[in-house]
């Protein structure tokens, strides 16, 4: 079987396959889409494919939307000319239950998907009629958080970029020129409402949005290139609207042991590509089966009733506290903690860890003993039952192919989030005593470890990209395995760098224990074993 339109006219085919076939119309759904453009989503990948669309399709076949989504992709145009046109737009998602069982279904809910590419004047023009349309509702993004900058670490602003600001809209070619440039279409075409909604996992996501397409508008309101009424529309929330939101699903690279069951079946076509721009991707998104959205309910041009898909409409604030939930307490300090010392350990897999006595012991006093006191309750969602949820479900899945190597990439940018505000509470509180924190100091103490790139065993290991890493690197540059006196005081700047905690660990009082704890680390070959379990045992 190949996964095609034509596929999809022999259900029993399917069905002996284990595969769940949409059950709308697929060409009318595609028919409606043009003529009436109700979404359009930019970020063409895996959570897209695997989370994102498939709440439109829960929609479609429940009959309360007509409309698919039309994606678009701002940089791996690879993705829309070999993944998506030679399915005819389809996607085959297999959903990884802890207990090894899968469940397969094909997703049809992409009406259509065009490259945004302004060198290509018919896939520009296409954005355009669709940006133009007054049945438009909402664009969402999952671009990466990377996506939505305009300077580098430096703060200097990126040549393409400056280009943008001083050429104007046509042409643009920065991911957020491109929208800008298409919000201008539309401004001039009726200046009709609409939502940009990020669905990137970062904090404030809709925040960093706004504030990247209005530097380019702004930028070219100094420069004469547009008039100050497209500057009102655009600052004007009840015509254009930038939504905040909360995501959480897993979708890791493509697994060879998927890839192969699939063949296995006899549905052909399903192997990986390495793109141009090194994307790994395939026809196929493995994921976890849990998922989270909470979306900020502000659409000027009304929207699809996501809260029938499972998607939390709520407020701007229980978005935020939900968000904080997750990212300071009930999941990513686990997962940073996991990654820094699942490298150093060697292993190879987030499940593997959790099967690891001491990795495991230390995730839940993180979680339950010291995030849970200080937890932010969004009131929607349990924050116990999630995290829950995380350490006895998501965490173990054997069938998640997800590994410390690649949640340890860019660790800085996320420390200041995932312990920091933590111990920002516990320095607000009445009750708690700041250097009563034990397991999260630990995970810091980890982390810069981890930096020294030498495992356990004293053999040398790859770190993974971090902006920062040649400068923590530098700073560090002198301490050897097997030689704490080698520290000195090399800590001091680092732990004293709000940039880096968002706090200064200095003044906070835990600067002592994290150094102490950082030399019994790097007291020989081992020493990481025997410092979890003198802590944990």
């Amino acid at each position: 079987m190949k996964m095609n339109l034509q596929s999809l006219s022999q259900p029993a085919e399917w069905n002996a396959l284990s595969v769940t076939l949409p059950s709308f119309d697929v060409a009318k759904m595609r028919e409606t889409t043009a003529k009436a453009p109700v979404w359009v989503h930019f970020g063409a990948g895996n959570i897209f494919r695997g989370f994102v669309a498939m709440l439109q399709q829960k929609l479609l076949n429940e009959g309360l939307a007509q409309a698919g989504i039309i994606a678009s992709d701002t940089f791996d145009y690879d993705i829309i000319d070999k993944i998506y046109k030679p399915y005819d737009e389809l996607t085959m998602l297999v959903g990884l239950k802890p207990d090894g069982s899968t469940e397969r279904s094909i997703v049809a809910s992409v009406a259509d998907s065009v490259k945004a590419d302004s060198s290509d004047a018919a896939e520009t023009e296409k954005l355009r009629a669709i940006f133009t349309s007054p049945s438009l509702q909402m664009v969402s993004f999952t671009i990466t958080e990377k996506g939505y900058a305009l300077r580098n670490m430096a703060g200097e602003t990126f040549p393409v970029v400056a280009e943008d600001m001083k050429n104007g809209p046509a042409g643009a070619r920065h991911a957020m020129s491109m929208v800008a440039a298409l919000m201008l279409d539309r401004y001039k075409a009726g200046a009709y409402p609409i939502a940009l909604a990020s669905m990137d996992n970062c904090s404030h996501n809709g925040e960093k949005l706004r504030a990247s397409i209005m530097e380019i508008v702004h930028a070219w309101e100094e420069n004469g290139l547009v008039d100050d009424g497209f500057v009102r529309y655009m600052v004007d929330e009840h015509t254009v609207a930038f939504p905040w939101s909360m995501i959480d699903k897993i979708t890791p690279r493509p697994a060879k042991v998927v890839e192969d069951a699939l063949a296995a079946d006899g549905i052909e076509g399903m192997a990986p590509i390495v793109t141009s721009k090194n994307t790994f991707i395939a026809p196929f998104v493995n994921a976890e089966i849990p998922q989270y959205l909470v979306v900020e309910d502000n659409f000027p041009n009304g929207r699809p009733p996501l809260e029938k898909a499972g998607v939390y409409m709520t407020d701007r604030e229980t978005v935020n506290n939900t968000e904080r939930m997750k990212v300071t307490t009930c999941l990513n300090p686990l997962h940073t903690a996991l990654a820094v010392y699942g490298c150093l350990l060697g292993h190879t897999s987030i499940a593997a860890e959790m099967q690891d006595k001491e990795l495991k012991a230390l995730v839940e006093r993180i979680g339950y003993d010291e995030g849970m006191p200080v937890v932010t309750d969004p009131g929607i969602l349990s924050p116990k039952a999630f995290i829950e949820e995380v350490i006895g479900q998501r965490f173990p899945n054997p069938f998640i192919p997800d590994t410390p190597q690649r949640i340890a990439t860019d660790t800085s940018q996320k420390i200041p989030i995932r312990f920091g505000e933590t111990i920002k509470s516990y320095l607000a509180s009445d009750t708690l005593d700041v250097t009563s924190l034990t397991f999260i100091p630990l995970a810091i103490a980890g982390w810069l470890r981890y930096l020294l790139g030498v495992d356990d065993k004293g053999d040398g290991m790859e770190v993974s990209s971090d902006p920062m890493l040649e400068t923590l690197q530098r700073q560090l540059a002198g301490v050897e395995l097997g030689k704490p006196e080698t520290v000195g005081d090399k800590l001091r700047p680092i732990l004293s760098n709000e940039a880096v905690f968002a706090i200064d660990l200095v003044q906070a009082g835990l600067a002592d224990k994290i150094e102490g704890m950082f030399r019994e680390l790097v007291a020989g070959p081992g020493a990481v074993r025997a410092t979890l379990q003198k802590y944990l045992g």
